[in-house]
């Protein structure tokens, strides 16, 4: 008898092995949710995102990205100023409440630099353009999928790391179990020391088929401290 239910034991265990999904089949379905088509790769579109903050007017910023041309533009709204950035591969234009190329005191005020200017560029394409943007090159996905509950609910979670050139922070990325949408994301400086932020990605608002986080609201990790929200619209 216990021969037998040494052996039922392990067809259990092997039908539940045989069921685990790796971490690069897990990124190719929640791809397949937030981007059907594979239309990624030649993404040109428009969009609008309103920040939130306490104790701050909100900011209002009018993206573009065309990924074919190599062309990004930043319009950012916040009282009573607006500045640009158009970055068109290497080259990049500066304007501050339509005056281009503005004064050494303007840049300086608001921080006006080519370097900030491809800051935001890679900001928002990583991460309007994730989960795609984990294929790219120097990105480790973690063979090895998580199961985690996290504020109440479980998730499938992957675990993304960099070469060094690209980055040295660590990100989870949780996902449905069902649909596989991407729902939370958090990224650790040094996970040991519990810092870093996490996001509550809610709703979906489909922009040129892709399927994008409706609103992100921003907290660190180490005390919940809400930090924002990021609210995306159609342009």
């Amino acid at each position: 008898m216990s021969r037998i239910i040494c052996f039922i034991s392990i067809l259990f265990s092997l039908a539940s092995n045989a069921q685990e999904i790796s971490g690069v089949e897990l990124l190719e379905k929640t791809i397949a949710y937030h981007d059907s088509n594979n239309q990624w790769g030649t993404f040109q579109g428009t969009f609008k995102v309103v920040m939130q903050t306490p104790n701050a007017s909100e900011r209002l910023s009018s993206i573009a990205i065309d990924l074919p041309r190599e062309l990004f533009t930043l319009e950012v709204k916040k009282d009573d100023n607006s500045y640009a950035y158009v970055i068109d591969k290497d080259s990049c234009q500066i304007s501050l409440n339509g005056e281009i190329d503005p004064s050494k005191e303007a840049i300086k005020e608001f921080r006006l630099t080519c370097e900030r200017g491809n800051m935001f560029k890679n900001y928002y394409t990583y991460l309007y353009g994730l989960p795609m943007k984990l294929k790219d090159t120097g990105t480790q996905i973690d063979p090895k999928v998580l199961k985690k509950s996290f504020k109440g609910k479980d998730y499938l979670v992957l675990k993304a790391t960099y070469d060094v050139e690209v980055g040295g922070d660590t990100w989870y990325f949780y996902f449905d179990p069902n649909t596989y949408a991407m729902e939370v994301y958090q990224f650790y400086h040094d996970e040991a020391k519990n810092d870093g932020e996490y996001i509550l990605l809610k709703g979906m608002e489909e922009i040129n088929g892709i399927k994008m986080p409706q609103t992100r609201a921003w907290y660190y990790n180490k005390d919940d401290k809400y930090l924002g929200t990021d609210i995306l619209s159609k342009d």
